[in-house]
């Protein structure tokens, strides 16, 4: 076994006993696309060593999904058979642990009618809101990990030959995965999750009642709700399980109050969504909602993306990234929200995690609207952190605490 293939079937075991950490008797679901087959095999192997009843993988493939949106009729797009999500949203209920191999070509669509694949994506997000919410509530574990695949690796290296380009791009992908230059990958993970649990104990000790954004094109206040939880790295499943929902991650994050975000933030890396990239834009909020928006491009996109449901107009997450996280520090775009997002300050368009409110997990629809808990078919992160970013928490007695100074933590964790 060459040291590829070594670092390779340590990534897929990092997935099975850090990412979803599965447990003896539990089944996996995996999400792949069909390129990704030699780390899916990889992953569906350690999954058996650690006991898995079941593995059920559903493979993705990015040219049938094309041809879907060329030519299927829009009636049939905007009425997706529910029959096609049936098995996510009712493995999830026999507790089966998820898996998603994450690698999708950031240009599959531009060319296809924003419309199109807007009507697509709301019915598809209604159908599996059951999933969502069993995911978002962390009533099992799940988790996301990368495949270099063709279309993205030579979207990330357009200079570069194919296989060079994908070769680098899993370069890349173990390094920042903590895989590569360390002999045992889990462990790192142990570290770098008591790192992140230092970061997110002393925010939660400190109750902020608002943060303040400031940077170019950006002046925004986030008021946070009552009993806001910042969350990040590990997390535990509603039994008790310990996992990390993304590798690689260098975020800490929690919920706003959805009515309580107000001004305006400018995105400083291009956004991948639904096969498009919205680039240059910024949003501008009043008493939560967003009021006007612009793109220099895929403004179109953006507008389908924020006409989703009312709540995707509103923010449902509040992600604190260091500039100099690793992911920013190899200096490329990703055009993947999974790294992208890790080398960046973020903001979430759509559904907030119930777990980042106390008791948010137990509570029903209407409890969480009650708390300021935005909820919506969509979940998008949206990159505005940056070198110039400053950010300062605000207290119930109005004390100012510098958060963030020049994109980097403004204080010791020590």
């Amino acid at each position: 076994m060459n040291k590829f293939q070594e670092e390779l079937k340590k990534f897929a075991k990092l997935a099975i006993r850090t990412g979803v950490n599965l447990q003896k008797g539990q089944g996996l679901f995996v999400a792949a696309p069909i390129e990704s087959a030699p780390l899916a095999h990889l992953v569906a192997e350690e999954a058996y060593k650690a006991g898995a009843k079941d593995v059920h993988v559903e493979w993705t493939d990015d040219t049938t999904s094309l041809l879907l949106f060329q030519h299927a009729p829009l009636e049939s797009l905007k009425q997706v058979p529910e029959w096609k999500f049936y098995a996510r949203n009712a493995l999830v209920k026999d507790n089966y642990a998820v898996l998603n191999i994450y690698g999708p070509n950031p240009d599959l669509l531009e060319h296809i009618d924003g419309a199109r694949v807007a009507a697509y994506t709301k019915a598809a997000g209604k159908a599996l809101v059951p999933f969502r919410e069993h995911l978002m509530k962390s009533k099992t574990q799940w988790s996301i990990i990368a495949y270099p695949t063709g279309a993205w690796s030579k979207k990330v290296f357009p200079d570069k030959s194919a296989e060079e380009a994908q070769k680098q791009l899993m370069k890349e992908i173990l390094r920042i995965s903590r895989v590569t230059g360390h002999e045992d990958p889990i462990a790192a993970w142990r570290e770098h999750n008591k790192k992140l649990k230092i970061a997110k104990d002393f925010l939660n000790r400190q109750k902020f009642r608002q943060l303040i954004y400031r940077a170019a094109g950006t002046d925004l206040t986030i008021t946070l709700p009552e009993g806001h939880i910042w969350c990040g790295g590990a997390e535990p499943s509603e039994s008790g399980v310990m996992f990390n929902a993304n590798i690689p991650t260098e975020e800490v994050f929690t919920l706003p109050h959805k009515d309580g975000v107000d001004g305006t933030v400018a995105g400083t890396k291009p956004y991948h969504f639904n096969g498009q990239i919205i680039d240059g834009f910024s949003l501008t909020f009043k008493n939560g909602e967003v009021v006007d928006f612009k793109a220099e491009k895929g403004e179109e996109a953006l507008k389908h993306l924020l006409d989703s449901d009312p709540g995707a107009r509103r923010l449902g997450e509040v992600a604190l990234v260091p500039h100099r996280s690793p992911v920013s520090k190899s200096g490329l775009v990703f055009y993947n929200t999974l790294f992208d997002e890790n080398a960046s300050c973020h903001l979430a368009v759509g559904k907030a995690y119930p777990t980042c409110l106390e008791n948010g997990g137990d509570m029903d629809e209407t409890q969480l609207e009650r708390a300021g808990v935005n909820n919506s078919i969509v979940h998008e992160d949206i990159m505005v952190g940056s070198a110039e970013l400053d950010i300062d928490g605000v207290k119930a007695d109005g004390t100012r605490q510098a958060v963030f100074r020049g994109g980097a933590w403004a204080f010791s964790f020590e």
